[in-house]
């Protein structure tokens, strides 16, 4: 939890601020019982009218202080405890936007939802308890201590034996405790996967009629949470019943011993009185170290789950590399594996010149999509070299790699935003540019015929419009910004035969300069590219044009003709 000072740094004002007003205030609070007890033995006994008036006006102003203290310091708390959250939650959603591909998938990306949710909500409560009980409960303990070994050491001694039975216990709930948290979030995370897939696919489950499988599997993981979190409360509330007692036995141990002694003549009254205010003062104080300790032990493991990510170590670092290419896009020797145990491609190797088209095409899961991810630099290579402009790709900084790319990846969202600003995405871009887009992509029609034209709001994940539109609004995004290298994956899936041919010849004639990079299902969406590569198995069985693989490949030949069968029974 160290890490958590930088973020508590910019705060040290108004932190200092809160400290003193809340202790200005505690020590009011602490005053009270002990002018209480004053008042009882000495200024009644006196019948002294003006003596009452005047402590007791002290007592009033105390008690004024102390309220009004306490609210604005809590206050204060708050506002700390609410900033300096915000800031957490804005590093590392930063964070989490620029984590590798790889490192991703090493969290999951449920887990990161929760710990920018869940895991910063409970540090969000560790600081304002801490600010608000972190000062006043240490004062009210030690201040209560102090003041009543003043009064009376005998009848102080006797509920302070009973401090090392709850130091005790806090010890042993400590250790058993915040492992059981650590759990309880692990198994957090593993419901807001569920919960996420089943938001995701709740058509699909409707569809296939599995409503009933999902509520039980989500019933599964539901009861692992609540059975975590039962095991962890339960531990961690057996601390304030256990001390509750321990300091209510003390209690009536100093009543015992205390009437013992007013009968001796050797306590008055009055301070038997403040005794027990004071004790409830203190019982009071030892119950905010408790809840504390509660929320710290909580957070301290969320803490750690936070900070694995904000100071995760990087790992797709700029590298220093011999590689060069005349070609302006070259793989080489490439071999690459998600799980290090089988690989997903292997000795991919072709050339691409500047302002070419290259289509991919195979099986489903041949590593077609792998492959962009490598051109991109969402995951390293294991053996092999990519290179973009002559230049490994391992040589750029992400910025400046990505910053050449269009790019249309197959699950590709639209946000709940105009369709404006859809396109140009926060960059800026002339207006020409984004008609020139629409227009190339086929989407200017329908954009037109929408209520407020390019100015519609879309709702959450374009579900207000087809699977075509959606796609040709993609394609928009990626061409507004006249990419270097503009990358197509299985994005024209859903457009018919006569929208897909016209982008095509559109990209041809207004985008002419770019390398297009198109992966499709389709023979007839790349058959007409300079280039094409047949994967299977990670692998290239197929590199050439249209025409030289029909001659040379056997499994791109087939499925050609598998598709032309189809499109002429579609025809007849």
């Amino acid at each position: 939890m160290k890490w958590l000072y930088a973020y508590f740094k910019p705060f040290r004002g108004r932190i200092g601020l809160e400290l003193f007003i809340k202790t200005v205030a505690t020590l009011m609070d602490l005053c009270i019982p002990w002018i209480l007890g004053h008042i009882i033995d000495v200024v009644i006994p006196s019948r002294s009218i003006g003596l009452i008036a005047v402590w007791g006006t002290l007592m009033i102003v105390c008690s004024i202080v102390c309220v009004a203290g306490n609210i604005s310091a809590n206050r204060l708390a708050a506002s700390v405890a609410r900033d300096t959250t915000r800031n957490i939650r804005h590093d590392l959603f930063a964070r989490i936007m620029s984590l590798s591909s790889a490192r991703t998938d090493s969290f999951t990306a449920a887990s990161l939802v929760s710990r920018i949710t869940d895991d910063t909500y409970n540090i969000n409560n560790m600081t304002g308890r801490l600010l608000r009980l972190g000062i006043r409960a240490p004062i009210l303990l030690v201040g209560g201590m102090a003041i009543t070994l003043s009064m009376d050491v005998p009848l102080a001694l006797v509920w302070i034996a009973v401090l090392p039975a709850a130091i005790g216990i806090f010890i042993a709930v400590s250790v058993h405790g915040v492992p059981l948290f650590s759990r309880l979030q692990s198994s957090v995370d593993k419901m807001v996967q569920v919960i996420r897939e089943n938001i995701s696919g709740v058509r699909v489950i409707k569809a296939l009629s599995r409503t009933d499988y999902e509520k039980q599997r989500f019933s599964w993981v539901n009861d692992e949470v609540s059975a975590n979190e039962e095991k962890a409360n339960i531990s961690m509330g057996l601390t304030n019943p256990a001390i509750n007692m321990l300091l209510n036995i003390a209690l009536s141990m100093v009543i015992f011993v205390g009437a013992y002694r007013v009968n001796a003549g050797r306590t008055g009254v009055g301070t038997i009185v403040a005794f027990t205010s004071y004790f409830a003062v203190i019982l009071n104080a030892v119950l905010g170290i408790t809840r504390i300790f509660v929320t710290v032990s909580r957070a301290a493991a969320s803490a750690k789950r936070v900070g694995s990510v904000l100071y995760d170590e990087a790992d797709l670092l700029k590298e220093e590399s011999d590689e060069t290419a005349r070609a302006f896009i070259c793989f080489r020797g490439v071999g690459f594996s998600y799980n290090k145990n089988r690989e997903n491609l292997s000795d991919i190797d072709f050339e691409l010149n500047r302002g070419e088209t290259l289509g991919i095409i195979g099986p489903t899961g041949s590593g077609k999509t792998t492959l962009i991810n490598l051109l991109m630099r969402f995951y390293d290579t294991d053996r092999g070299a990519v290179l973009i402009g002559g230049r490994d790709v391992r040589t750029y900084d992400s910025g400046e790699l990505r910053s050449k790319f269009g790019v249309v990846f197959q699950n590709d969202i639209l946000f709940a935003d105009s369709v404006r600003n859809n396109v140009d995405f926060g960059r800026s871009l002339p207006e020409e540019d984004i008609n020139l887009a629409l227009e190339c992509a086929q989407a200017t029609d329908f954009v037109n015929g929408l209520p407020k034209g390019i100015d519609t709001v879309l709702n959450p994940k374009g579900n207000d419009l087809s699977g075509g539109q959606k796609q040709r609004l993609l394609i928009a995004r990626a061409l507004a910004s006249k990419p270097e290298i503009l990358i197509l994956d299985d994005s024209s899936s859903a457009l018919d035969y006569r929208t897909d041919a016209a982008l095509r010849e559109a990209l041809r004639s207004s985008y002419a300069g770019s390398t297009v990079i198109t992966v499709a299902q389709r023979i007839s969406s790349v058959k007409d590219m300079d280039k094409i590569i047949f994967l299977d198995n990670g692998r290239i069985e197929g590199l050439g044009t249209h025409e030289e693989l029909m001659k040379n490949c056997a499994m791109y030949r087939e499925t050609a003709e598998l598709q032309m069968g189809r499109d002429i029974n579609a025809a007849e």
